[in-house]
């Protein structure tokens, strides 16, 4: 209901505004010279989606903005081998195993280290941890919820902190050299330019997701928010472990092993094919980086099997199939959910109202003429503010790079500082907003443990992570500025 009141919200704006000149130009139109001064470009300007043409291209393209939501598939093949993992119990097995290991009162930090990991493999965090945090949680004897929202916290919110490079780097990377570019042809960006500061970063994730959790938001869920979904019930089987089921998880963790093994084997060569054509393997067009969907469904699904047959929970080739067909029938909500968010999503992106949005607060940034500390948290707070209505990182960095970074630099600032910058702000708001394309997923993953959780109860939960975020990302970004610390490999702070 949020996301067509949205839509609805959403065309009348589009029509309202659409009649209203723009002197800004798009970003993404704009041509330069070798000067880096501008040829041409194009003023932003509101499009009518109410307007007969767009009305009808907006109809009769509902299944293909459907069917081309980029985290339906995703979600749909990964479940297809997640779902067989969970319903053979090696999942179940797996989970024992680790809460056997970590001690209870390290148990928060360790979620929210590897939902943090977990960016380097893309969006498999919102597939694979956020929920793993629930039923953690649940085994532990502790709030489902408080497990699932503080992994998403580290997921999603805490989404540029890692220790590890990951593919979001290379990509913003791309846009902040072109837009250094205007100012300086010369000038390059390294990739992982950021790479110290956000490694540093994870201390404020984890320290703050750690003191939230224990001591604030898991007590008011405990006295507030009833468990009664069927969530619970799948805790309960963490709880002891059969024999079979023993020889099952070691024979499917060998199958598993083998799988890493050859995997392993085959992007050792430099020519791999599952490389780059410059031989990297982390870069976006790579194989390998647009395979890690479907290596999630195989890399759960083949050992899962294995586990299957050995432990008995598996008889035959139709078990495996119900198991398939089981964890499809949980996706009912969340397709209906998703439909109504792309099409919500279609109807944002094609106004430009968003895109209006970000380029007005990026130019009366630049009109304000702040001091560099005051102008570097206005780039954080309009990035967190345009996150709350964008979602893809990449699409706000190309509206906001070409102004930010030749306006800082025309100011004595690097582009590595103003890309740091921008990190901060777009990733705390992340867990705010119902337009981060995984966040109906979160709702799904919540409503198994306690059916009455919402979306608002979602973003009430994650509102304190956010704002905790925020506030001391900032604080540890001017004090790293102050101190001189380098922000990562072949950065600085001066153009």
């Amino acid at each position: 209901a949020i996301f067509l009141l949205l839509l609805a919200l959403a065309l009348l704006l589009s029509a309202a505004m659409s009649s209203f000149t723009f002197q800004e130009l798009d970003p993404r139109t704009v041509v330069r010279d070798e000067q880096g001064e501008i040829i041409s470009g194009t003023a932003i300007s509101v499009k009518n989606l109410l307007a007969p043409k767009e009305l009808t291209q907006l109809i009769s393209g509902m299944v293909k903005t459907f069917t081309s939501f980029p985290p339906l598939g995703v979600v749909l093949v990964a479940m297809l081998g997640v779902g067989v993992a969970e319903r053979t119990g090696f999942l179940n097995a797996g989970i024992k195993y680790l809460l056997d290991l970590t001690p209870k009162k390290l148990l928060t930090p360790a979620l929210l280290l590897v939902a943090i990991v977990s960016h380097s493999a893309g969006d498999t965090g919102y597939i694979l941890v956020v929920p793993l945090g629930g039923l953690i949680f649940a085994s532990a004897g502790r709030h489902p919820i408080a497990g699932i929202t503080l992994a998403f916290a580290g997921v999603s919110g805490g989404f540029s902190a890692n220790f590890l490079p990951s593919a979001v780097d290379p990509l913003l990377q791309g846009f902040t050299e072109s837009a250094a570019q205007i100012i300086d042809p010369e000038r390059t960006v390294n990739p992982l330019c950021n790479w110290y500061f956000m490694a540093a970063s994870c201390s404020i994730i984890v320290g703050a997701g750690w003191y939230l959790n224990d001591r604030v938001l898991e007590p008011r869920l405990n006295r507030t928010l009833a468990i009664d979904g069927q969530g619970g019930q799948d805790s309960e089987a963490l709880k002891t472990l059969k024999p079979e089921d023993r020889r099952g998880f070691f024979a499917g963790l060998s199958a598993l092993g083998l799988m890493i093994l050859l995997l392993v084997l085959a992007i050792a060569p430099g020519n791999s094919p599952l490389r780059s054509p410059d031989g990297e393997l982390a870069s976006q067009d790579a194989p390998l980086m647009s395979m890690i969907v479907p290596l999630i469904a195989l890399f759960a699904f083949l050992p899962s099997v294995v586990h299957g047959y050995v432990s008995g929970t598996m008889k035959s080739h139709r078990d495996v199939i119900k198991a398939m067909a089981d964890s499809m029938n949980t996706m009912g909500y969340y397709m209906v959910m998703a439909f109504c968010a792309a099409q919500f999503t279609y109807v944002f992106s094609q106004s430009n109202l968003g895109a209006l949005l970000a380029i007005k607060g990026a130019g009366l940034l630049e009109q304000l003429q702040l001091p560099g500390g005051v102008t570097l948290v206005g780039i954080i707070f309009l990035s967190a503010g345009v996150n709350l209505l964008i979602g893809s990182a990449s699409a706000k960095w190309a509206l906001l790079g070409p102004i930010l970074v030749p306006m800082l630099m025309q100011l004595g600032y690097s582009p590595e500082l103003t890309q740091a910058a921008y990190r901060v702000g777009d990733s705390s708001t992340n867990i705010l907003t119902p337009l981060l394309p995984y966040f109906p997923l979160i709702v799904i993953y919540c409503q198994r443990h306690a059916s009455r959780t919402g979306v608002g109860t979602l973003i009430s939960t994650m509102l304190p992570y956010a704002l905790a975020f925020l506030f001391l990302w900032t604080a540890l970004l001017l004090v790293w500025w102050g101190l001189g610390l380098p922000l990562g490999l072949q950065s600085s702070y001066t153009p």
